[in-house]
């Protein structure tokens, strides 16, 4: 099987820890970006061979709407398939690109060896947040709406064209397919028995869906591991990209949370 187009491979560019060359790292962008805001993550894991597909609909695939969350799914299995054998797969996302990890591991059983995801609301974005949600598709392809979200999502300033151009170029209909599923809180059914490990992150300061979700991936998932990034809004890995790739790291490598991530506060 041969890789997308969209699929960038970045090999092992120096020696690592032992057994290194052996991990492949998939990461899932969200969904107002594209594999280009892997960019700190890609620079800091070069010792692994890391892969930065762009997801059907987005970036150099603006142009390709998805039927649904579930061809984005299966479009991203077909890239972890082709990766070579022998290879133990990890795979990692932000919000949507979290979303997707965790369903990419429920519907596709024994594909990954684990799930690193972020911000994933797996229970639905309800109420006034989801509504108004939904009604920013009625400008999403006015310039002036990317150029503020670049500013409220703390996009740095060297990025902020780039993520201008990005957002223009997801198409309404594509957005509008995902966001039925996303916001409408479909659970990845089969995630507790698909045999991968799962570590699922908030920020501190995250959209308030991304963390209420993390009780509800600790409940339904056992083993499941969660964390809070302290002090981090919904797109950290721009944020303190240091941080992430450590994160990164520390899981896919030593199978742990990373130590500057905390547990849950627990009701009295």
């Amino acid at each position: 099987m041969s890789l997308p187009d969209a699929v960038v491979h970045h090999p092992a560019s120096r020696p690592g820890a032992p057994g290194t060359g052996s991990v492949s790292v998939v990461l899932l962008h969200g969904g107002t970006v594209a594999s280009w805001m892997w960019e700190p993550q890609v620079e800091a894991l070069d010792d692994l061979d890391v892969w930065t597909p762009d997801l059907l609909g987005f970036g150099s695939r603006g142009d390709q709407v998805p039927a649904s969350l579930d061809a984005v799914v299966d479009d991203v299995a077909a890239t972890v398939s082709a990766i070579p054998a022998g290879q133990e797969v990890h795979v990692v996302g932000l919000s949507l690109g979290g979303v997707v990890a965790l369903h990419l591991a429920a519907r596709h059983p024994g594909l990954v060896r684990s799930v690193l995801s972020s911000g994933a609301v797996v229970d639905g974005v309800p109420g006034l947040a989801g509504a108004l949600g939904r009604a920013q598709l009625r400008v999403w392809d006015r310039r002036w709406y990317w150029r503020g979200q670049a500013v409220a999502t703390g996009i740095p300033a060297e990025s902020r064209d780039l993520f201008v151009r990005s957002g223009l170029a997801i198409r309404r209909e594509t957005m509008a397919r995902l966001l039925a599923d996303v916001y409408g809180g479909r659970w990845p059914d089969g995630l507790a028995e698909s045999g991968a490990r799962v570590l699922a992150v908030a920020g501190g300061r995250d959209l308030r869906p991304a963390r209420s979700a993390l009780s509800t991936i600790e409940r339904r998932v056992p083993g499941a591991v969660v964390r809070v990034a302290p002090g981090m809004h919904h797109q950290w890995s721009a944020e303190d990209p240091d941080l992430f790739g450590a994160m990164i790291r520390s899981w896919v490598l030593d199978g742990v949370a990373h130590p500057r991530l905390v547990p849950l506060a627990r009701r009295a």
